[in-house]
Formats: structure tokens, sequence, C-alpha cells
């Protein structure tokens, strides 16, 4: 009878007590399973073997997968992951797999008589044996250990490779059973009085967690696998904008020099990210380890920065930075990637019928901070050639203790007045801007880079050597050029603008603020200016026995100091938007301290430009408001290639501006790095799919899963594959929350978004007639609730007489004027009118215009900031843009509500603080 009923591939479902028709097999796996595992008894109305069944009712409708009981989410958990994980031929066909068995009899067994197995908590052992003793016949795993082998079984595991106790080398492949380090001959095992212990114990291990299979799993469940080919329908249609790296200028160029690659959406985009942590929360134990974390760009921006779909893909081992020896740590993923561009893996894709094809994967780009960057590019970011852009032409200057890249003048043009002015450091300059190195002129160089023993062994790798001046500033040849494609690719290294932006905060913060211990105006300073023969006014003097330093314009005034840091005291932020500020500044109101990146992201972006204008001249402050305007522009979520264009020209007049305002000391590699950062933005498109926040982010999950702290690798390890199983099982539990459905910090409740559509009806019963329209048409019921704050698609309203009494300020909207003007006020209160049908409007009532009341769907949120420059009544206008927002519209997501997101275009570079009122 079931005969007839196979797929084309030969397959049908087998109704035997272990797979209960969830695995499919071909006939006589079937038939095998059957006579080894029994037929399932509450399997009567043969639905899927050819017998037509028609339920009465609802209610009587059989489950497709089980006779009688309701279905339980694990069963297609386990039939994704048996598709996925199971053997694939030629024709498409798979093998049986017998590793599952325990998993699906503990699925099949029931949790106490008369219950099926629901349990999703997390026990420990004494919960276990307390349950245990209440209730005997309770059939439970006995300990937390042993319900963490069983999830791991769903899990994709990791291989332990030892490694050199000198990072010469890898116990790996053909040195896999080596006894000593073929480098350094050192002994691979821990020795104590020159003797192996009773147990072989490794000095170092490597984890490392294979890729491929971890990709395959993207494509094995429907949740994920359309979600992988999001990058071709979801990119711009529009070339001069770029909401995604697919619409950035080194994807399309990837594209078109390897169109076959191209042809395939399914082929698979990496990113990769490498960051040093200590792993223990005392800072004073000094330990190093560094994870390296792959994400996928096929995603949509939304997702492929979030920690569910960061995949983990090597665990390097401390205590020390693996310095220059990153390489050898690399070397199973960079075969890997070799093995996946070469000849692809064959995958299921659950979003086209599970048919195979041949998944393949490119590494794009690296994403680090400049000194993990040096580690992975072979490019030393220090000397006088530390900018690896302008390369052997880097502008930089020896200064009294550091080297100064100091020297922008080169990049204006010849004719420009400031090419001959003597102010910048006492020299005219006729240089000619660093001309541009592509791939060609890159492999010359490296070919003339020396070949360098691996590793830390005083007599062997750990020898110091000097650089020839034909090597610059390469340390080594980086094995990423092993991949065949690599040389060719236009952006390798990302320049991390959350560094960059977070050290040049630090030194305009500390130095306008005349912080002794950040300030970059110090006493060598002034000798520079001295030596150079400029500024003669900010030069040290002595008086008597006294070495003087004169005020500069560009540190504020005793009084001034105190009136920022009120400033940064009194501002109250959104909620969910950031920290606040208040606990960072000191009781006397004199410093500004404990800082942490995402706070100097925010007084970049938003508070400095304002507080600053008054605090010092015109000069220096509308300079400093183009600078930090600039990072506001580069930040935007949506990045339009003409406005990065116009930047790169205006970067440099900013830059040179700097260089007359302060002293060359304060031009350290970051300052100069930003006139590269717009160049970057059009090769690889926003800014944050190509930062280091959501990395940083990830490494305090990881930190997270330390237990042992005696093997914090191992902890971190088993912790990873343990939450990696529950992340994948997580995705098809609807019923429950999970990290996939939790709702958001603020979440309104309202799952599905209604739209009002009028239409000229003639008759009473037309099928436009909506009970939301005839609804709205009746009368409002005559009491209207009055509510002290509310959440609008996931963004929370106060009103304005709550808000002062709370720490964060959530009262300021704007909303859009019939001429595209915009109305800003504060929230006053909040009236809801109730209708038929349990329908409801909520409005605002405003206090920017006599007309004060608008729908609550038209209230977009923002924040004021007090303005010291004129007085204590005016305000500035800082727009919110939420993370959970977006103004990307997809396939199926037309009926819900996005607001306009922040552009690139919505900020002017330039401001003149005289048309300032």
């Amino acid at each position: 009878m079931a005969k007839p009923h196979v797929n084309d591939r030969g397959f049908i479902r087998c109704p035997c007590n272990r797979c209960i028709n969830n695995a499919q097999h071909q006939l006589e796996v079937l038939e095998t399973h059957i006579h080894r595992f029994g037929f399932m008894s509450d399997y009567n109305d043969w639905i899927y073997h050819g017998e037509n069944v028609y339920a009465a009712s609802s209610s009587n409708v059989l489950h497709p997968n089980s006779g009688v009981h309701d279905r339980d989410e694990m069963f297609e958990v386990l039939e994704d992951i048996i598709s996925n994980d199971a053997e694939v031929d030629q024709l498409g066909s798979q093998s049986s797999n017998v590793q599952y068995d325990d998993l699906f009899t503990a699925l099949n067994s029931e949790l106490y008589p008369g219950v099926m197995n629901k349990w999703t908590n997390k026990s420990f052992d004494e919960l276990l044996k307390l349950l245990k003793l209440a209730f005997p016949k309770m059939d439970l795993v006995e300990s937390h250990y042993e319900a963490k082998k069983l999830m791991t079984k769903m899990g994709l595991g990791y291989h332990s490779i030892h490694v050199c106790k000198n990072d010469c080398a890898l116990f790996w492949n053909e040195n896999s059973m080596l006894e000593t380090c073929p480098v350094c001959f050192e002994s691979r095992w821990k020795m104590q009085a020159g003797r192996r212990t009773g147990k072989n114990v490794p000095h170092k291990v490597l984890r490392y967690f294979p890729l491929a299979p971890r990709l395959k799993r993207l494509f094995a469940t429907s949740k994920t696998a359309k979600l992988m080919r999001w990058h071709q329908s979801g990119k711009s249609t529009d070339d001069n904008v770029m909401r995604h790296p697919v619409d950035g200028r080194a994807w399309k160029d990837f594209d078109s020099k390897h169109t076959e690659f191209a042809d395939d959406v399914r082929n698979v985009r990496l990113g990769l990210a490498a960051d040093g942590f200590n792993p223990f929360n005392n800072m004073s134990i000094s330990y190093s380890m560094w994870p390296v974390v792959l994400t996928t760009y096929n995603l949509p921006p939304w997702l492929c920065m979030k920690p569910e779909y960061l995949m983990l893909s090597l665990l390097i081992p401390g205590p020390q930075s693996p310095g220059k020896d990153m390489e050898v740590f690399l070397r199973p993923l960079i075969e890997e990637l070799n093995e996946l561009w070469e000849n692809g893996i064959d995958t299921r894709d659950a979003s086209n019928d599970r048919k195979v094809f041949k998944m393949r994967a490119a590494l794009l780009w690296t994403v680090n901070d400049f000194p993990a960057r040096s580690s992975l590019s072979g490019w030393s970011g220090q000397g006088y050639k530390a900018c690896p852009t302008c390369n052997e032409n880097t502008p930089s200057m020896r200064v009294i203790g550091k080297t100064a890249y100091f020297g922008h003048r080169r990049f204006l043009p010849s004719t420009h007045r400031w090419r001959s002015n003597l102010d910048f450091d006492g020299r005219t300059d006729r240089k000619r801007p660093p001309r541009r190195f592509n791939s060609v002129d890159i492999m010359d160089q490296l070919r003339r880079v020396k070949t360098t023993i691996p590793g830390k062994h005083p007599n062997y790798g750990g020898v110091k050597r000097k650089r020839g001046d034909d090597e610059l500033n390469w340390r080594k040849k980086s094995i990423f050029y092993e991949l065949p494609y690599w040389a060719e690719i236009e952006l390798k290294h990302n320049l991390d603008v959350m560094h960059i932006e977070k050290n040049i905060c630090d030194s305009l913060l500390g130095t306008l603020m005349g912080d002794p211990h950040k300030s970059k105006d110090t006493d060598n300073a002034r000798r520079d200016l001295q030596n150079l023969g400029i500024r003669s006014e900010l030069h040290l003097y002595e008086d008597g026995n006294k070495l003087m330093k004169p005020a500069a314009e560009y540190t504020f005034l005793e009084a001034n100091r105190r009136k920022f840091c009120r400033f940064v005291r009194s501002v109250k932020f959104p909620d969910g938007f950031a920290a606040n500020l208040w606990k960072n500044v000191a009781q006397n109101d004199s410093r500004i301290v404990g800082l942490k990146s995402h706070h100097y992201h925010v007084i970049m972006q938003r508070l400095l430009p304002v507080g600053c204008r008054s605090l010092v001249n015109k000069t220096i402050s509308s300079t400093i408001i183009e600078l930090c305007t600039f990072f506001n522009q580069l930040c935007a979520r949506t990045v339009n290639v003409t406005d990065m264009v116009k930047a790169q020209d205006q970067l440099v007049i900013i830059l040179c501006k700097l260089e007359r305002i302060f002293p060359p000391a304060f031009f350290d590699i970051m300052i100069h790095l930003v006139l590269h950062l717009p160049e970057e933005a059009i090769l690889g498109g926003p800014v944050f799919m190509r930062w280091m926040y959501p990395f940083e982010r990830y490494l305090k999950r990881l930190k997270d899963y330390v237990r042992n702290a005696a093997k914090p690798e191992g902890s971190i390890s088993e912790g990873y594959v343990v939450d990696e199983a529950l992340t994948f099982c997580s995705r098809y539990f609807d019923d429950i929350e999970t990290r996939f459905n939790r709702p958001d910090r603020n979440d309104d409740g309202i799952h599905r978004t209604r739209r009002l559509f009028i239409y000229a009806m003639n008759k009473v019963h037309a099928p436009e007639v909506t009970h939301e329209l005839l609804s709205l048409a009746s009368k409002s019921n005559i009491f209207v609730s009055s509510y002290p704050a509310c959440i609008v698609n996931g963004v929370r309203f106060v009103t304005h007489a709550r808000d002062v009494r709370l720490k964060t300020q959530n009262s300021g909207v704007s909303v859009p004027g019939t001429e595209n003007e915009m109305f800003y006020g504060q929230l006053q209160e909040i009236l809801e009118f109730s209708y038929l049908n349990d329908f409801s409007v909520v409005l605002f009532n405003e206090s920017y215009k006599d007309d004060q009341f608008i729908l609550a769907s038209q209230a977009q949120q923002v924040f004021y900031v007090e303005d010291p420059s004129r007085g204590p009544n005016w305000r500035v206008v800082q727009h919110v843009n939420h993370r959970s927002i977006w103004d990307i519209t997809e396939d199926g997501m037309s009926d819900i509500d996005l607001l306009q997101d922040n552009s690139s275009s919505n900020f002017t570079l330039f401001v003149d603080l005289g048309n300032l009122p």
C-alpha cells in the first residue's frame, strides 16, 4: 500500500516507534525499522501512506506526524538535524542514521506517566535529586552533566588541537603524531622535574569549531534557509544608497571577478573578527585569550550581527597573546576556507524542497581594532609608516618621545594657499598626495618580505630581527594570502570605527578638559612647538624657579570646565538609548571619568558639538563640530556614496584646521586614519556591519561561560556547544519564550499592524466595510482613558509630568507637517478612545501648536539637550533612531509600520556658527 506513495527520491515517512513519521527513508530501511522498533500503536489512519482521512471538525484534525497526540517541537528539530547531518551522495539520497537513537528514546519517553516530555528548564543536580525524591516514577536524567551530554548531540562539537608551548606549530595533520615541536623541538607535554606527569597533558590546546557543518545547518532549517538569500533580494536598487555590504563597491567588484561564485546566491560571504579578552573578573590577572568569530553577510542587516548568528571558529588559548604567530592558529580555518572555495560541500536547502546544492564560501574581510589588524594583516601599525593605506608615504614626523602623524596639507590641491602657510610646522609643504597602491603593488612588496620562523622560542622564532628598508612596515606575509581570491579583494582589513572614534573623543575630551592623565597638551608638546619655531605664545617659560605653561585657547578655563561637566550631568537620554552619564561626572564637577566605548560614541556625536560651542572660540568649536558631524554621517544606517565622496575632500580641510589648532603631539595614528574612513565606507557599505561593537558584546557572552577558572578555554568551549544546540532548538518553540520570540525591552503587545483603508461604498454590506471601519464610523465611548505612559511600535513614550521625575527622557516628540516641516514638542497627555469590537485610537496631546492632538502612530521620539551657549531656556533637538526599527521593507513585511531611519544625507558637514541666532 505504501510503495506507490514514495517521493521523487524514493523516500517515504517511516511509521516505526523510533521515527514516528518524522524521518524519511527508502522502503528497505523502512521495513528494517518496523521489524526492529515495531509499528506505531496509535497510527490508525495512514494519512502518509495512501489513506484519505477528513476530519469532521477542527478539534478532530489529526496531526501529520502522529496518530493521536500533539506534535512535539523537538521532532521537527531532529528532522532538520538528521536531514542535514545525513551523508549525501550524488543522487541526493541519504543514508540511515542511528546515532540519534537515545534522543528519540528520550523524546518518546514520558516525563511522568500520562505526561509527555515538555521539560525545558535548565536544572541543576540538586533540583534533579529533589524531583527524583518527590516523584520516584519520574523519568529524569541523573545529573546536569548527563543532560548536557544529551544536548551536545544536537550541537556540532569542536576539535582539540595541541599547540607548541612557544606557539611554533600545531600538532595537527602531518604533525599530529609528533612528540616534540618540529620547530623548537620542545616537548609536546608538560613536564615536572624533566619527566612527564602521570597523564600526558599538552602545554596548550587550540579549540577549533568546524565551519562547514555550521553553515549547512543555516540551510537545514526553513527558519533561516530563506534568509540566506536576503542579500540578493534586499539589496538597494539605487547605486548611490548603501544599506548592506552587498551595496558596497568591494562586494560588487568581487562578484564581477568571480561570476561563477556569484551566480548562486546561496554561496556564503563571511566576515572575520578576532580580539583578545581577559576571561576572569579579576583584571589584575594578566591573561589574554583570543576568540576568532565569523559572521554571515548573506543575512539581513538586522540579523547578521546578532549574537545568535555569530559563529565561534577558533579559541586561541592564553595566557599570552598570539601576536605575530596568529597565522599558526589560523591554519585549520584557512584550510577549510580553501576547501569551501575550491570544492564546496553538498548541502540541503530547506527553502527549496531540501534539494542538494554545492555550497561554497568566501571570506570578504576582517574586522579588528588597529593592534589586532597588525597581527592579521602583517603590516605594523607603528613607526613612521604606520598607515596601511598611505603605505610608505604616510605623513609623519618625529616629536619628543613619539611619532606624530602630522602634515595633511599634502592631500590639498597643489595651489591651495595653506601649502605655503608657515603656521603649521614652520615650513611650506610641496609634497604630492600618497599614491594609490593596488594589489599588484602590494604583492610586489610582499615578495621582498623575508620568511620568518614562527614561535616565541628565544633561539628560534623569538629572536628579534631588524626589518630591511625594502620591507617597509611588513612584518610577514599574512596567511590570508593563501586564499586564492584574497590578493584581489579591495577591502581586506577594515579600520575599526568604534576604536577610532573612541580614541579621538578621548584625546579631544582630555585635551579640552585639561585632564593631566589624558591631555595631549603636555610639556613635551609645548617644547615641540618651540623646536618648530611656531606659536610662540604657547612656549614654556621660566618664572623664577618655576616652569610655566601658558593657557591655550583649546583648553577650557576652570569655570568652563565645570560648566561642561554640569551640562553632561544634566543630560537625560530616552529609555534604552545610552547609559546615564551623571555617574561619570566627578562630585566637584571637575572631571569626567570611567567612560566606555559607547559613552565616547554618544559624547562625540551628541554632546560635544553642543557643549563646546560657547566654551572655546568659534574657530575651534566649528572645527570640532565638523569632525563630530562627520562621525554622525559615517555611522548612519543608510549611507550615500555622494556624501562619502564629499566627506573625503572635506576631511582634509578639517584635519588641516586641527593642525592649526592643536600641537603636533595631538596627532596620533587614530587622527590620521579618519581620513580613510569615507573610502572604506564606499567599499564596504554601512559601518555598523563592519565595526567591533557586536563582537565586543559577544566576548562578554563567552566570558559568562567560564565556570572553572582553572580551565577557562574548556569552559567556554563546552558552554558554547551547549548554547549552540539550545539556540538551534529554540528556533522551533513558538509557544514558549525563547531568545527568538522574547518580547523587546519596550513591547506594546501588538503582533500585527492593521491598516485602515477607506473606499467609496454604495452598499452597506460591501466587502470593503471591515469591522475596523464600521467601529471607527460609530461613535467612541463617552469615557476616555488617560495614561501617563504608553509603548508605540516598541518605543516608550512618557508624559512630561512623569518624565521630570525619572532618570530618562521619553516625553520629546516630533511630527512632520504638511509641507515637510518638522514640529517639536513635549508629550502632555495620552488619551485612548474606545470603539466597538475592542478597537481603540490613541492620541497624543502635545505643546507645540494650537492643534495639539496627533495620532500616536505619527509621533517620532526625540530628546532635548540644554544649550549652554544660549542659556537655560534653550534646547537642542536630538533625533532618536531605534535599533529595532529599520527603513527596509522586505517581502512579506508590507503590513508592518517602519519609521524612516537616519541617513548620511541628514547631516551637513560644515557649520557656520555665525549664522546661528
